[in-house]
């Protein structure tokens, strides 16, 4: 948490002013749904998209944001919160960050109808105030992370992504959300310049870093400990596995598939196709992946100026593959 807390430094008064208009944002006339964003509120995680947001500002306009700026993070803040109370009803999860999900303490039907508040809420406060150059950058984001999220699926029952169609379901699973942050910091100081593609891009690279990390994760990690075999037991097929398939005989593709197919469910045989993928070199190529795109990421911030922000911005490039968790 040391590395958060100094990558957070530069921006520390704007995140806990952001706190506060953040919390306004969700005021409701229904008490329960005030009880149930209070709850979300006070169970918030590191809080990285809003940094992402005012980092990139304050890069790109010596160190000043404004209300732009702010309605941006709580934007992307909503609408991000908006989709995990609605992942966890399509997952089944009853747990999020350590603590009880809304669908698991209120039920699906309360959960879904409070990510569409949420959602309904953020497109709301970018209407009211005429940012639409900001509303569409997070419009495309959601649209592309539910396709993303549908391209998985549809790809995992058949077991045949190959890599370049991974990359497009991390892109826009997770890369472009990221993206729209960092996207929309420099949309609020400076709209219509060069600069709003330029930190697209960036976030995008940070976000398909984050995503291999993620995926690397799977196959153990010397912080977390045993290998956790998840992505196998949901068919789910990420880079180091999409790599050694690609490297192997026919006999030993048709056992890896016919183990995630029908064996996914034997801690014994997932933990032999861990075994394999690490054998075929699935994890070294993952790791290589994701440091170029880490290297591409960091390689865009050096047109800027060596500043507080862009150090901090650094920082958290090296965090999201440096990071145990």
């Amino acid at each position: 948490m040391k590395i958060v807390a100094k990558i957070k430094e530069p921006v520390a008064k704007e995140m806990e002013l952001f706190e506060a208009k953040f919390r306004d944002s969700m005021v409701s006339k229904v008490a329960l749904l005030n009880r149930i964003t209070y709850y979300i509120v006070n169970r918030k995680g590191k809080q990285m998209r809003p940094m992402f947001v005012f980092l990139a500002a304050k890069l790109l306009n010596k160190g000043v944001v404004n209300e732009r700026t702010y309605r941006g993070a709580a934007v992307i803040e909503l609408i991000h919160t908006a989709t995990l109370v609605h992942d966890d009803v399509v997952d089944e999860s009853n747990k999020r960050r350590g603590f009880f999900s809304i669908n698991a303490l209120w039920k699906n039907k309360i959960a879904v109808l409070v990510g569409d508040f949420l959602l309904s809420k953020g497109l709301l406060l970018s209407i009211d105030n005429g940012d639409f150059d900001l509303l569409r950058i997070i419009s495309v984001a959601v649209r592309e992370m539910s396709e993303g999220e549908l391209l998985q699926i549809e790809k995992a029952s058949r077991l045949d992504i190959t890599e370049a169609v991974y990359y497009d379901i991390i892109r826009q699973k997770t890369a472009t959300l990221i993206a729209a942050c960092c996207a929309l910091g420099a949309c609020s100081v400076q709209p219509e310049s060069k600069d709003v593609e330029v930190f697209r891009k960036f976030g995008e690279l940070c976000g398909m870093a984050f995503q291999i990390k993620d995926d690397l994760f799977d196959y153990g990690n010397k912080g977390i400990g045993k290998p956790t075999g998840i992505d196998i037991k949901e068919q789910k097929m990420t880079l180091p596995l999409i790599y050694a398939l690609n490297n192997c005989s026919k006999k030993e593709k048709s056992w890896v598939i016919n183990s995630i197919k029908n064996y996914n469910k034997d801690k014994v045989r997932v933990k032999e196709v861990i075994s394999f993928v690490k054998e075929k070199g699935g994890l070294q190529y993952a790791v290589e992946k994701m440091l170029a795109f880490r290297d591409d990421a960091l390689e865009l911030l050096q047109q800027y100026p060596k500043t507080d922000y862009r150090d901090a911005l650094e920082l958290m490039v090296n965090y999201v593959v440096d990071r145990k968790k």
